[in-house]
């Protein structure tokens, strides 16, 4: 990339937290007579780089889409692989997060992956807690409208254990029990492989996101492409529903 180009990108501060639909490993691999296999293990190359950039040029969070809760319904040997990649990652990148002080979160409902998985789960959060770079999140099992629900639940405990008032809940309370509470809402999203929609992703984080739709199937996506994508970002006029006037 341009010198000139990342540096203009840090000036004007990258966005607090990115968050990427990675899309289209299956059609990569399709159009290259290869099986869906071989994309979704190219695809763990974009996501190398893209964490590596992202901790470079100083962004806060980034939350990247792994697996969704309505992938389960894919064939059983898909559904299969791709529980063994996201071992397989957990177990080679742990060494290479921590070495570049990278902290991981894991969001969704884990109880479908095997005991072996939810253990190693745990352990990686744990060995990253304390580092206080890169916020690398990963949403596996995951879904917009289950956080939604499971915030709900929360919620509808503390009001029956009477730690809660009813009347005192709003959009801050909401948003405290919502699985990226701790972290900046999402400034930019992006979606690579030309499809347009939201897939039931980060639905409460998004409100104000700014959105970013890219023909790029995800392993081929590069620092090259999320760099567009950022600069796109800074062209863009946020003005959280308010009217600015000229």
């Amino acid at each position: 990339m341009d010198p000139a180009k990342e540096s203009s990108i840090k000036q004007k501060s990258p966005p607090k937290h990115i968050a990427i639909i990675m899309d289209g490993n299956g059609r990569w691999a399709k159009s290259r007579g290869l099986s869906r296999t071989s994309g979704h293990q190219r695809g763990t190359i974009s996501v190398r780089n893209t964490v590596k950039h992202c901790a470079k040029i100083g962004v806060d969070t980034l939350t990247l889409f792994a697996f969704s809760s309505e992938n389960k319904n894919r064939p059983s040997k898909e559904v299969s692989l791709l529980f063994n990649l996201f071992l397989s990652v957990l177990t080679t990148e742990i060494k290479k997060l921590n070495k570049n002080n990278i902290r991981l979160i894991i969001i969704g409902d884990l109880s479908i992956f095997p005991e072996k998985t939810q253990r190693l789960v745990i352990q990686a959060q744990q060995e990253l807690k304390q580092n206080t770079g890169l916020n690398l999140v990963i949403a596996a099992n995951y879904s917009g409208q289950w956080d939604i629900v499971e915030a709900t639940k929360k919620i509808a405990n503390k009001s029956i254990n009477e730690k809660l008032n009813p009347n005192d809940i709003d959009n801050n309370v909401f948003e405290k029990h919502t699985s990226l509470a701790k972290y900046p809402s999402v400034d930019l999203l992006i979606r690579t492989s030309g499809e347009v929609r939201l897939s039931n992703f980060l639905l409460w984080d998004i409100a104000y996101a700014e959105l970013y739709f890219c023909n790029t199937l995800w392993p081929d996506f590069g620092v090259k492409d999320l760099n567009l994508a950022i600069e796109n970002y800074h062209a863009r006029d946020r003005r959280y529903g308010t009217h600015k006037d000229k």
